[in-house]
């Protein structure tokens, strides 16, 4: 009974992107990433579509997501990275879901968590991003650790593992250099990883050669871009996700009429406004105002002053737009709508923050 408020994500588009990455890392396998419900897309019809692309597998931030993954048939391996203080790694275990680990006391959470067979990790060096992952003598007293717990059949260190802070093409060299050192150390301590590896989307197009044996993919799957100079288009992508609602209001009005909150808008000649029910509970960000663009019948438009909870207000001038009319807020560019990476740049921000704030209000709807 609510006004439409449609979040459509094209299933079809994620099988291309999948296919599209898988072969140019080729042969290194390809790790979807589908972390906070599929970047915004939702993450068991995401899933199941990159499945039947043909992903090697799965990562997840934390051990609720693999559930969620393991509940919707998800076969495919899973490695889940972040673990708060009640994680429960026994579950994991018995799921058959990889354990990216970062210290030693994880580590022997991880040990303590097997039973028949071991806990299946992945050892995280931080080489130079600061966040999750051991460094120095931590990684040192990591590797050294891990050797013993698989040496008695606690644990299985399939892989090790780093991530770029995309700082600059230099940081990365040494960021990869640093990783190659942390490599050196699990394998003089007795380690011998099936898998290593250390990009992401950005870097599995800045850095083709360091594939190594995986690339974990997340927002290329999706079709968009992580560089703010290449579209989507430009790197063989297409963006799965659309952003619409319906206009529900539209009246004339004289010049000098201020637009919503503060009145950051005033028209300047006489013109129609048109209201449609999207806000910042529905995941349009409030710093966009008067900046964030939109398409009506084929026609781009910018948000009129304020963007209000649940409405925002479109100057459309003397163009023909009726109550019912379908507004695109961001899509394919290539089909003449906004992109993702418009609506972050008038946002001050990045993509990956524009689709994955998307509110539970607007319904999901899948094209397959």
């Amino acid at each position: 009974m609510s006004p439409v408020r449609e979040l459509v994500v094209d299933l079809a588009a994620i099988r291309e992107n999948v296919r599209s990455a898988a072969a140019r890392i080729a042969p290194a396998r390809l790790m979807a990433v589908v972390k906070a419900d599929g970047y915004g897309h939702g993450m068991e019809p995401v899933a199941r579509a990159m499945a039947e692309a043909g992903v090697d597998a799965f990562g997840v931030v934390d051990l609720d997501e693999a559930r969620r993954l393991r509940d919707a048939g998800i076969g495919q391996p899973i490695l889940a990275w972040i673990h708060g203080a009640d994680a429960d790694f026994a579950w994991a275990v018995s799921a058959d879901v990889e354990l990216g680990i970062g210290s030693v006391r994880d580590l022997e959470r991880a040990a303590t968590a097997a039973g028949e067979r071991p806990a299946v990790v992945h050892l995280k060096a931080d080489t130079g991003l600061g966040r999750g992952g051991a460094i120095g003598d931590q990684w040192a007293a990591l590797v050294a650790r891990a050797a013993q717990l698989e040496a008695a059949g606690r644990v299985r260190v399939r892989g090790v593992w780093t991530h770029l802070a995309n700082t600059s093409p230099e940081a990365d060299a040494d960021q990869f250099l640093a990783f190659d050192a942390a490599l050196a150390l699990a394998r003089e301590a007795g380690l011998d990883p099936e898998l290593e590896h250390a990009s992401a989307s950005a870097a599995m197009f800045d850095h083709p050669a360091q594939a190594r044996d995986m690339v974990r993919a997340g927002l290329a799957l999706y079709g968009l871009s992580t560089f703010p100079d290449l579209t989507s288009a430009e790197l063989g992508l297409r963006p799965a996700m659309e952003l619409a609602a319906e206009v529900v209001a539209v009246k004339r009005v004289p010049a000098g009429l201020g637009v919503s909150y503060g009145h950051r808008y005033v028209t300047t000649r006489e013109t129609t406004l048109a209201l449609i029910p999207l806000g910042y509970a529905d995941g349009l960000p409030r710093a966009a105002s008067g900046r964030g663009p939109v398409a009506i019948n084929g026609r781009r438009h910018t948000i009129a002053g304020a963007i209000a909870m649940d409405q925002v207000v479109v100057d459309v001038g003397d163009d023909a737009v009726d109550v019912g009319d379908r507004a695109v807020f961001w899509g394919d560019p290539e089909r003449g709508v906004p992109s993702a990476s418009e609506w972050a740049d008038a946002a001050d921000s990045i993509p990956y923050e524009i689709v994955t704030r998307v509110g539970a209000r607007v319904r999901r709807r899948y094209l397959s």
